[in-house]
């Protein structure tokens, strides 16, 4: 360490993830209660601090690793959260992320080693310092990116029917939406692909099982829900 800016104040950084995942027609976000002071047995989020030689970008990669075991998962920096009085204990600023998992594919055994919960974002309880406003700018930011990119597709299993898809959209976006505009647009989508496989979980009857098309979407520069 040199001798550098001595004169000033020290202020730790940190990360927060905010990892949304789908189940059950629910949007779900994942916390867990606090296990250090200050606001220890309160709900929170799952974060950590930047360590000397990471950017905070690695530093949120490794947050997200140490939790879930996934690699390679879609993430996006929400912004900074740099209050003066936003954490009793320090001064700390953090950076928060948010990533979407399929809820499937992560080992259930690793989420109750960490005890975090999958909690429907309508129902959050309190939650740590300014977590639910990380929380919720992190929702508007994929509402918006849901419009212009098939980001949605990462809550999804591979094979998926059209009414779990418009479930997701509405879950996303805390509204309704009609089934005949709703489908009448995904239709139209060259990488949305109807296969011959049915889902009869729901029904007798069943339901066509689509898939998303990676290569046809990055054919088609148009993409607008």
């Amino acid at each position: 360490m040199t001798t550098f800016y001595s004169e000033f104040q020290k202020i730790f950084v940190s990360v927060d993830c905010i990892i949304f995942g789908f189940e059950k027609n629910k949007l779900k976000v994942l916390i867990g209660k606090r296990k250090m002071d200050p606001g220890r047995g309160e709900w929170s989020l799952y974060g950590g601090f930047v360590r000397l030689g990471e950017s905070i970008d690695d530093a949120a990669l490794r947050t997200l690793f140490e939790l879930t075991g996934m690699q390679n998962v879609y993430m996006r920096q929400v912004g900074a959260f740099g209050n003066v009085d936003r954490d009793p204990g320090e001064r700390v600023i953090s950076i928060a992320y948010y990533a979407l998992i399929n809820v499937n594919d992560y080992d259930d055994g690793l989420r109750q080693e960490h005890g975090v919960e999958w909690v429907d974002i309508e129902d959050m309880p309190p939650l740590y310092s300014d977590h639910r406003e990380m929380v919720n700018k992190a929702r508007m930011l994929m509402k918006e990116k849901i419009k212009t990119e098939p980001v949605g597709f990462r809550l999804l299993p591979s094979l998926f029917t059209l009414t779990q898809l418009q479930r997701l959209y509405e879950a996303v976006n805390g509204e309704e939406l009609d089934k005949r505009n709703f489908r009448k647009r995904i239709k139209e989508m060259d990488y949305i692909e109807k296969t011959e496989l049915i889902d009869k979980s729901s029904s007798k009857r069943g339901a066509f099982l689509y898939r998303f098309n990676r290569h046809a979407y990055d054919e088609d520069p148009n993409f607008k829900l």
